[in-house]
């Protein structure tokens, strides 16, 4: 067991990790750190329930060891709304479709929709289809890519 202490940036704020640095992020930020959010699904990084922006992009928090966090800026849905506690726009989107149905998976979704938007801010239907890989357990895939596009469209207003 690897116990070197990380730092790295959780949502703004410094933290550090003393922990097995072998230990996947996803159960550094729920177990250490108390962010409940972001949550497992499998475990094999497929069905990215446990999805966190890691710099920015969107990572899968369950087969990313917290050794790899060290001096990294970590995101997740807890840090994605705005200081005022504004929602983004892709929660905004979320919450206007009523995207969940049991909601498991949603956090997951929210964070790749927000990394996938700043790559592909107009996508098609087969742009969604094709990039946004995060399982939905309930189906509910027609929300969710009504949700992608009216987030992009919530984006494209604010700028």
């Amino acid at each position: 067991m690897d116990t070197t202490m990380i730092e790295f940036q959780v949502n703004g704020q410094a933290v550090t990790f003393a922990g097995d640095t072998n230990t996947p992020l996803l159960w550094a930020l729920r177990d250490e750190l108390k962010l409940t959010g972001t949550k497992f699904g499998c475990g094999i990084g497929q069905c990215g329930a446990c999805t966190v922006h890691v710099d920015g992009r969107a990572q899968r928090s369950c087969m990313l060891p917290a050794s790899a966090a060290a001096g990294r800026d970590i995101r997740t849905i807890e840090g994605l709304a705005g200081p005022e506690d504004d929602l983004h726009p892709v929660q905004q989107a979320w919450l206007e479709l009523d995207v969940p149905q049991c909601g498991y998976c949603q956090a997951g979704q929210i964070m790749a929709t927000v990394d996938f938007l700043s790559r592909v801010p107009k996508p098609s239907d087969e742009d969604i289809d094709a990039q946004h890989s995060n399982l939905c357990r309930c189906g509910t895939y027609v929300r969710i890519r009504a949700a992608i596009h009216r987030a992009a469209e919530l984006l494209d207003e604010s700028a």
